[in-house]
């Protein structure tokens, strides 16, 4: 039996991770749920799995009297808790991911910002108290599957991208696209901030800093290569030119279940299966850097580390936001990201605190700048 925490529980992978467990209701029990404004969906979820602790910032313990009003640090640390699926949004999934390594627990990490924002300090915590993060992230996870069983040089990771949405779409054309366009994810269904940072490729380029964290590769062993069909998730090359690929339909489920379940691998019939009877086509194409310029700013402040990834992260998020509110254009995610970046004065970034006072003045200076 896996004793599990969710937080983010109303999200999509939120979601995903419930569709898991209804799956396999045998196999686990969860003991705590969290949730930000959705407590609607909440309270249906408590109604079901029954957990014996929940959080919600939007509501107070009355809302849910026949439970324990359990902040997610706390949650996350409890001695019944054996795995925490952490898939919240932005830098407030830092500290419980730290909290819950810190007291030894199995972190399935579907939100990357905080590996992205405090990479080194999330391995230290691994290193030090024993806990270990487990990739939920498709593209990470397709390269730690490639992985199993492999004790040979890494030549390259190859991180696989769909492009996007505006893949095609003529460069004089890229300034006036609309909210609507951008969340018109070709391959994949998303939140609207993951899938706007998919038509960037800022989504990638966090993926690349999250792999260089994850399995120490050093940044120039990373590549990204377009892949429109999103049918394979990632490709490791070893040193012998050998290259292993993880292939699958565009579905959430399959990487969760994984991460649920390592080292198992369980039949799941809600997950879909590729049909390698149809004919399919596989194509790559190198990424074309002047039609996603966040991708090569985001990766120069991964490897200049420090703060930097931490403000990277923040001032996106504030970014994206003004872009799907109508206060900046869609180039404008790009130039108000570089403006934050270039005024920054970075910090070593080796304790949380450092690391949450950059993003808490990136977010504001980007807000005062956004008209947020």
């Amino acid at each position: 039996m896996r004793r599990i925490v969710i937080l983010g529980s109303t999200g999509s992978i939120g979601r995903q991770t419930l569709d898991i467990v209804r799956a396999f209701p045998d196999e686990f029990e969860v003991v705590g749920l969290s949730a930000g404004n959705n407590t609607e969906l909440l309270k249906r979820q408590v109604e079901e799995f029954s957990p014996r602790h929940v959080w919600s910032a939007a509501v107070g313990s009355d809302d849910f009297p026949s439970v324990s009003f359990t902040p997610m640090e706390q949650m996350v640390a409890l001695n019944r808790v054996d795995q925490v699926m952490v898939a919240l949004m932005g830098s407030v999934g830092l500290t419980p991911t730290l909290t819950a390594l810190a007291a030894g627990k199995s972190v399935a990490l579907s939100n990357k910002e905080p590996i992205v924002m405090a990479g080194k300090l999330i391995k230290d915590y691994e290193a030090r108290y024993g806990g270990r993060v487990l990739p939920v992230d498709s593209e990470p996870s397709a390269i730690w599957q490639c992985l199993q069983g492999e004790d040979n040089e890494i030549l390259r990771l190859l991180i696989t991208a769909s492009g996007g949405p505006f893949r095609t779409t003529p460069l004089e054309d890229m300034e006036s696209v609309t909210p609507e366009q951008a969340l018109r994810h070709p391959t994949w269904r998303m939140g609207q901030k993951i899938t706007i940072d998919s038509a960037t490729l800022m989504n990638k380029a966090f993926e690349v800093i999250e792999s260089h964290w994850l399995f120490g590769v050093p940044w120039e062993r990373i590549e990204v290569v377009v892949h429109p069909q999103s049918t394979i998730h990632s490709m490791v090359e070893f040193a012998d030119g050998s290259v292993k690929a993880q292939m699958g339909p565009p579905d959430m489920r399959l990487p969760i279940q994984y991460a649920l379940f390592y080292p198992q691998r369980l039949p799941n019939s809600m997950i879909p299966r590729l049909d390698i009877t149809v004919s399919h086509s596989l194509t790559f194409d190198p990424l074309e850097s002047v039609r996603y310029p966040c991708f090569s700013l985001a990766v120069e402040a991964g490897r200049k580390g420090g703060t930097y990834p931490a403000v990277l992260s923040a001032a996106d998020e504030v970014a994206v936001q003004a872009f799907l509110d109508g206060r900046i254009s869609y180039g404008g995610i790009h130039r108000l990201v570089e403006r934050i970046l270039a005024e920054h004065d970075p910090l070593p970034g080796e304790d949380a605190g450092e690391v949450l006072e950059a993003d808490a003045w990136a977010s504001a200076r980007a807000l005062e700048l956004a008209g947020g």
